[in-house]
């Protein structure tokens, strides 16, 4: 009998990766990072109750002037912003598949900016596994 194998891609391997251990609240949410070759939109996400507390985007803004990586600085800005109206101090940083340079980066970097704390994976070093989490308790 044949086997059936699902085949995932490299960029779906490295998302699922990344947001293994990420899961929003409602005082950490997380803010996942959807770029595309011309625009950048930037979501903080309540994963409890699956609602979305601020969104930032570039799409069909006319007005935003500069290379892609200011625009995301900015972008970053303005999110920001909208968070501390929510009192929202610290967030997940989800880049999904995308390395932690350029566009992203710049997001980061304005967040810390603005004094928000934000956690960013950065490899299984000291994160527990699950076969670990379940022992423990």
């Amino acid at each position: 009998m044949p086997t059936i194998t699902h085949n995932k891609s490299l960029k779906e391997k490295r998302a699922q990766r990344v947001r293994r251990y990420m899961h929003g609240t409602a005082e950490r949410p997380r803010l996942p990072v959807s770029r595309s070759n011309k625009h950048l939109v930037l979501q903080a996400i309540n994963d409890d109750t699956h609602v979305v507390i601020a969104a930032v985007s570039d799409l069909g803004k006319a007005g935003m002037k500069g290379t892609k990586t200011e625009r995301a600085a900015l972008l970053g800005k303005q999110i920001a912003e909208q968070l501390k109206k929510t009192k929202v101090s610290k967030l997940m940083f989800d880049r999904g598949s995308y390395q932690y340079h350029g566009r992203v980066a710049a997001v980061a970097d304005a967040f810390r900016k603005e004094g928000i704390e934000f956690y960013r994976y950065a490899g299984t070093k000291n994160v527990r596994t699950r076969k670990q989490r379940v022992r423990r308790e």
